[in-house]
Formats: C-alpha cells, structure tokens, sequence
C-alpha cells in the first residue's frame, strides 16, 4: 500500500484524502482533523521516513514556511507537492498570467518565498485562485446575507471547484516538477457569479456598492485590490488535467443540484 503523508488537512486537503484512499492508499496527516498533531516530532518523522509522497497545503506565517522549517531536512529525497496560491503574481490590472509570469510583487510576498522554497526543492507546485465547493461558494454567501456586489469597474478573477483541484493534485504526484496553475477556464468578476447565484436561488441581487459601502474586511479589502486572469493550459498539457467545472455555472448548478 502506498503512503500520502498530508501537512494541514484543511478543506481542500481533506477532499485529496478520500480521493486517495479511494484509490487504496494509505493517508496520514497533520491538522485539526488529521492523523498526527504538527508538533509531534517524532511520530511525524517516523511517518515521513515510511511515505510515498509528501503534500502540504500549509501557508506561510510571518516567519516562514512552518513546515519546511520543522521537517525540511526530513523531506530531502521525497516527491513533493505543494499548494500554492495564484496570489504570487500581484496585480496584473486583467492581464492573463501563466507560470512564466513574474511573482512576488503582490500583496502575499510571504507565499511566493515559500512558492519559490518549494519550487527549488523540486515540489510540484500548484497555484490556486478563489477556492469555492461545497459548503463555500456564492450560493451560501447569498443564501446568508454576506454576499456583496461591488462597483468597481473591470474586476476580473479565477477561480477553481475544489474538486478540480483534487483531480488537478491527483495527477501531479506523478508529473514532473513545476509550477501550475489550476483555475477554470472563465475570469470573471465577482459581481457575475454572485448575480448568476441569485438566479439559480431565485433570490434578489445585493445592492451594488462602493468598498466603503459594503464594509469588507481588510483582507476582503485586498482582495479587491487585484485583478488577473490566470491561464491553466499548462496543467492541461502537462498533466493532461481537465475541470469537470469549467465555468463558475457549471460548479455552481452542480453544487446546487446535490443538495
């Protein structure tokens, strides 16, 4: 039986988890919900020196990445992935970006050092954008009230179902090293899905309204504050990946209708 040890058993990392013991692999892993407790050295280098594949999903703090700083010598020799964030690029003002594109210029320096960490180590390394699935995404957000449609002329964004990833990190245990991008295949704004939310709902839009009027967080805020448009073709390529949700519609009509 082969072994998939997970730093960070989140939302997205947790759907990984079932996909692979459904393939017959053995899962551990740190996080909440995991396996092992991230500061239970020994039992987490035992498991390590015993592992197929290494994936974390972990994120930088202000001091780093915590866990190529507690088990980075632990990792030598391992295949590696990593999910990254599609926030290394900055601000492109709608530009398409692919993995060619310079990073680090944005708002997550933290994340594109840790990116870069990994990337050296010879991680397969994918960049996400928005993450939404079940129990997140804009069907919720209106469902609850929190859902926002701000006026800010020519926003643009990527996002990806979290299902998509995990077919997306699936094939990448076995691919060369590198970064990916794994979005869909329509930027859009914001505004767009939560309208098309509403008319799947058949609820009323939110008022449009400026940054101020809608009283974001700061990190709502940031968000905000840059606009991209991701291009995914070299994971088609490379990986021979495909979205099962190309679009925002399709992910959302699909969410709506498991429900």
């Amino acid at each position: 039986m082969q072994r998939l040890f997970i730093f960070g058993l989140g939302y997205t990392a947790a759907r990984l988890a079932a996909a692979m013991e459904a393939r017959g692999w053995e899962v551990i892993s740190t996080g909440s919900a995991g396996t092992l407790r991230f500061d239970d050295a020994a039992n987490v280098r035992l498991a390590l020196a015993d592992t197929d594949q290494v994936l974390s999903s972990v994120p930088p703090g202000a001091d780093g990445d915590p866990v190529l700083q507690a088990y980075g010598a632990d990792l030598t020799g391992k295949p590696l992935t990593y999910l990254s964030s599609t926030g290394v690029y900055g601000d492109t003002q709608g530009a398409w970006v692919d993995e060619s594109a310079a990073v680090g210029t944005g708002r997550r320096t933290a994340r594109a050092e840790a990116d870069g960490e990994w990337l050296a180590r010879g991680a397969r390394v994918l960049r996400l954008p928005g993450i939404y699935g079940p129990s997140r995404s804009a069907l919720e957000r209106v469902e609850e009230g929190k859902a926002h449609r701000v006026d800010i002329a020519d926003q643009v964004f990527s996002r990806v179902h979290v299902d998509d990833i995990v077919s997306a990190a699936v094939l990448a245990l076995e691919a060369p090293a590198g970064a990916y991008n794994v979005s869909d295949d329509l930027p859009c704004s914001q505004n767009e899905v939560i309208e098309h939310a509403c008319a799947l709902l058949g609820l009323p839009r939110p008022p449009l309204q400026s940054l101020d009027e809608a009283g974001l967080s700061p990190m709502a805020r940031a968000f905000y504050a840059e606009n991209r448009r991701v291009a995914n073709g070299k994971a088609k390529r490379v990986l021979g990946w495909q979205p099962r949700y190309p679009t925002y519609r399709e992910g959302l009509a699909a969410l709506l209708a498991a429900r």
